[in-house]
């Protein structure tokens, strides 16, 4: 196959990429400052971070090179990959899920990056709009 060689030489070595970059988001919780009623003092409060597949990509970036390539399956070169690409989004998608649904992340961003938001059509059933018509009532007097 001519091309640029992979970065990585296997599926199994993106699954252990991908548990590295796991430990290493949950072992390192950013943080929120507050200034503590109690004592004065600022407060930090752990806040574990969410997965996400451009967090991982640009951690796999820094330490072992592009892996886009990868989640795209570009040219169709990467299908022996599609397996554990497919696993790592839906392990995102419930990190990011379930995050949200005890309030761990904030829900809103979580529906909109997985796109759980609720959309109601009351007006027109889903039928697209071609006309509108609008009757004028006027008073007797006139």
């Amino acid at each position: 196959m001519a091309g640029r060689p992979r970065t990585l030489e296997s599926p199994e070595q993106m699954m252990e990429l991908w548990a590295i970059y796991k430990k290493k988001v949950k072992d390192n919780p950013r943080h929120s400052y507050s200034l503590s009623n109690k004592t004065g003092e600022i407060v930090a409060i752990p806040l574990e971070v969410p997965l996400t597949l451009d967090g991982f990509e640009v951690w796999a970036f820094k330490e072992y090179g592009d892996i886009h390539n990868y989640f795209d399956n570009s040219g169709d070169r990467y299908s022996e990959y599609k397996v554990v690409c497919t696993h790592i989004r839906r392990e995102i998608r419930q990190d990011q899920i379930n995050g949200g649904m005890v309030g761990q992340y904030n829900p809103s961003i979580t529906q909109r990056l997985n796109n759980l938001t609720e959309k109601s059509d009351i007006t027109t059933n889903g039928k697209d709009i071609s006309e509108i018509k609008v009757n004028i009532i006027t008073s007797a007097k006139d």
